[in-house]
């Protein structure tokens, strides 16, 4: 049987892109979490799921709240996926995020921000998957993706068109 250390090591030699995940509670307190745990899961229509922790401090929110944005971030990205991975940060610190027209926070240079609103929640032992239908992609800027792997964040190099 697998160790819970081992499962995570080989977890970690996965890359996979980095997102921020916000909302807004009723209050109009912003919440938001990192996720690399994120996947599209359906074009017709068009769904995604991500992952979210049970013990994290937003959870209650994410759970209960139904709208939410989906922030694919870039490689300069780090110190706001690390602060946004960790309890107890102050993750709107800064000016980097604003208000929609919902009121829910925005990652201002982000490459994309989904606009997501929750359709089912599932269970997946210390996680909850929440699956939600896309209303609206504003695709930002260009560039390259942040990429999360071995524990570390990588800046893509982009390939080179093969010549003729």
């Amino acid at each position: 049987m697998i160790t819970a250390l081992d499962y995570r090591d080989a977890m970690a030699r996965f890359a996979t892109g980095v997102t921020i995940v916000t909302t807004a509670d009723r209050g109009g307190h912003w919440w938001g979490f990192t996720a690399s745990s994120f996947s599209s899961l359906s074009f017709d229509p068009p769904l995604i799921l991500v992952c979210l922790a049970n013990d994290a401090n937003c959870h209650p929110v994410f759970t209960t709240e139904p709208s939410f944005l989906v922030n694919v971030l870039g490689p300069e990205h780090e110190d706001l996926a690390v602060r946004f991975g960790t309890k107890g940060a102050d993750k709107f610190a800064g000016d980097r995020f604003r208000p929609d027209a919902d009121g829910l926070p925005v990652l201002t240079d982000a490459l994309v921000s989904l606009r997501c609103r929750t359709v089912e929640l599932a269970v997946g032992g210390d996680h909850t998957i929440l699956i939600a239908q896309v209303e609206d992609a504003d695709l930002r800027r260009d560039g390259a993706p942040a990429v999360h792997a071995d524990r570390r964040y990588w800046d893509l190099v982009p390939r080179r068109a093969a010549s003729a």
